[in-house]
């Protein structure tokens, strides 16, 4: 399946002439996430990378500690979207299989698949990092736009990027959304052996929670986002040690003050 695809549309400008106009749009399938044959999930995302991105939703999901503890993993395609089948050790697939029964028979408390408030607020590790010098972060937003080939297309993808202690990008992943492209960064950086090396993360969008879980389920000691952070994951990164840059634009950012 295609990232994006062009479509026609009908361009109308302000003084009412009206054009024909044709431009990539970006490509959103349902994929399904099935873990030792069990339906885990199913998401929203881009066609694209979707191993990296099973492998980065099962690290931050703690379906698995390590890309490792995967021992198959198969995308089908469907007429309805894209199954991703993992297989996981015994061990992990017991705790997956008591997670599937409890959504299937306990009522939603509304927060993205969540079991239960408890979970949102579930321990997480402790993350170290040499702190990362705001010229590190300026550098890495001037080049961002040159990693984002499907947003330059479509405009409508995220990012999620790994960028080095200058700043540089060394990998990056985009989706449709934000979620999604920094599992597929994740998942990447697992499968190819890839580390943080007191470098950074770099996401195209605002930081909720999730993404803040994220980065300290994967051992990311910054997290620098184009946009504002929510309560919850200034938080959340508090907690956790990890600095949270957030409102990063060419002219300032904003960091959060951890307690290393």
């Amino acid at each position: 399946m295609a990232a994006a695809m062009d479509r026609d549309f009908r361009r109308v400008a302000a003084d009412g002439t009206a054009t024909p106009h044709r431009r990539a749009v970006i490509a959103e399938h349902p994929v399904a996430i099935e873990v030792n044959g069990l339906g885990y999930a199913v998401m929203m995302a881009t066609p694209a990378d979707l191993g990296d991105f099973a492998t980065g939703f099962a690290l931050s999901e703690r379906i698995v500690a390590n890309a490792g503890e995967i021992a198959a993993l198969d995308l089908i395609d469907t007429a309805q979207g894209v199954i991703a089948r993992l297989a996981v050790p015994p061990a992990r697939a017991a705790a997956v299989a008591d997670r599937v029964r409890r959504r299937a028979s306990d009522s939603s408390c509304g927060l993205c698949g969540m079991d239960n408030l408890d979970s949102v607020h579930r321990t997480l590790p402790r993350v170290a990092g040499a702190p990362v010098a705001p010229a590190a972060i300026f550098a890495a937003l001037a080049a961002m736009r040159d990693h984002q080939p499907l947003n330059r297309a479509t405009g409508a993808a995220h990012a999620a990027m790994l960028c080095d202690r200058a700043g540089a990008v060394r990998l990056a992943r985009e989706d449709v959304g934000r979620h999604n492209a920094f599992d597929k960064l994740i998942g990447a950086m697992a499968r190819g052996g890839m580390a943080w090396d007191d470098g950074f993360a770099l996401l195209s969008s605002r930081c909720s929670y999730e993404l803040v879980e994220k980065a300290a389920l994967a051992g990311c000691a910054t997290l620098v986002t184009v946009s504002a952070a929510t309560s919850l994951a200034l938080e959340r990164a508090a907690a956790a040690g990890l600095t949270l840059v957030s409102l990063a634009r060419s002219d300032a950012v904003l960091f959060s003050a951890p307690t290393r």
